[in-house]
């Protein structure tokens, strides 16, 4: 039989759990989402929906078009950024919410067709950086097929075999 401090202890870890479960995530610089880092779908629509104004909206849509274009994609959130990859493959394709923009980075995007604008230090990745009304659907699912179908990168797991 569990004492009364186990019992209590028990229940107050319960009632923080409940109250972290309710919690709205914390906003980071930029209105970046906190987001724990975990696998699977729930943690990438837990920081879609806190995402704030019009970037929740573009993030339910890019993820959707995500899905729609690599119907067999796996889903992570680390460093508070949703990433999406193919088992086998690695990880092609990740976004982060900055103050006026959502950047969405390909991590193989020198290979994209035509080549994302945004370049950097990384001589392989390549994002695009998605105003409120300026996101072009098309051309995004075209770089999302063609990432999708070549090695990505397995910087934090095992998706590649």
């Amino acid at each position: 039989m569990a004492s009364k401090r186990t019992k209590g202890a028990g229940k107050v870890a319960e009632r923080a759990a409940e109250k972290q479960a309710g919690a709205k995530p914390v906003l980071l610089s930029g209105g970046n989402p906190q987001i724990a880092k975990a696998d699977g779908d729930a943690p990438v629509q837990a920081y879609i929906g806190a995402m704030p104004g019009w970037k929740s909206e573009l993030g339910r849509r890019l993820d959707a078009l995500i899905v729609r274009e690599a119907p067999n994609v796996r889903k992570a959130v680390r460093w508070n950024s949703p990433f999406y990859g193919i088992e086998g493959q690695g990880w092609f394709v990740s976004y982060h919410v900055f103050a006026r923009y959502v950047k969405l980075t390909f991590f193989q995007g020198a290979l994209l067709q035509p080549e994302p604008p945004g370049s950097g230090k990384d001589k392989d990745a390549r994002w695009y950086d998605i105003y409120e009304d300026e996101f072009d659907e098309a051309q995004t699912a075209a770089w999302v097929r063609q990432a999708a179908a070549i090695p990505g990168w397995d910087g934090f797991d095992t998706l590649k075999s």
